[in-house]
């Protein structure tokens, strides 16, 4: 089983000092990046979700090695890419538990992805209302995040086309939905 909650809306603040943390230590360092986005589903109001606040540091592609590194300094441990082009994906430390982070070139496909996804959900509620339903029958029976990450791939398929994704990106994007598993502590 996976967990799924009733939209929180404290989702959000708690985005916001994750945001904060972020850009204060990567101006610190002087790595400069375009934006730190609240992706996933906890960053769609009224949507269900993991509890798991997603975000995205999204720096061109030179920086990439300097934004991991403060990651890094931060208690963060680096995981790669994880079958997912221009994303590289981290063990979050104790003190931030329940959070996936995430640095991201710009413009890349996985970028398009998240923002593709979170923008047409808060757009549209016929959709939020089915990928809702659908999280939570998955959740409740999923024998793992792998399960999990399967039983939604129609529907993310069909938000994805709603944005209007190619064909190509959008099988992509299929292609290389790889769910993160969950971190043994």
């Amino acid at each position: 089983m996976i967990e799924v909650r009733d939209y929180d809306p404290a989702w959000p603040d708690r985005f916001e000092h994750l945001r904060a943390e972020y850009a204060a230590a990567l101006t610190a360092a002087a790595v400069p990046f375009v934006s730190i986005e609240h992706v996933g589903s906890t960053s769609v109001p009224g949507l269900a979700a993991k509890p798991i606040i997603d975000v995205d540091i999204v720096v061109a592609a030179p920086h990439v090695a300097a934004a991991s590194a403060v990651l890094i300094g931060l208690g963060f441990e680096p995981r790669g890419e994880l079958g997912i082009p221009e994303r590289w994906a981290f063990w979050e430390p104790d003190r931030l538990a329940g959070t996936n982070t995430y640095v991201i070139v710009a413009g890349s496909l996985a970028l398009r992805n998240h923002l593709a996804v979170r923008d047409t959900l808060r757009a549209s509620p016929e959709l939020r209302a089915e990928y809702a339903a659908v999280k939570k029958r998955v959740g409740a029976t999923a024998a793992d995040i792998d399960s999990y990450g399967a039983g939604k791939n129609a529907t993310v398929q069909r938000i994805l086309a709603a944005a209007g994704l190619s064909d190509d990106d959008r099988a992509a994007i299929g292609a290389s939905q790889v769910p993160v598993p969950e971190r043994k502590r």
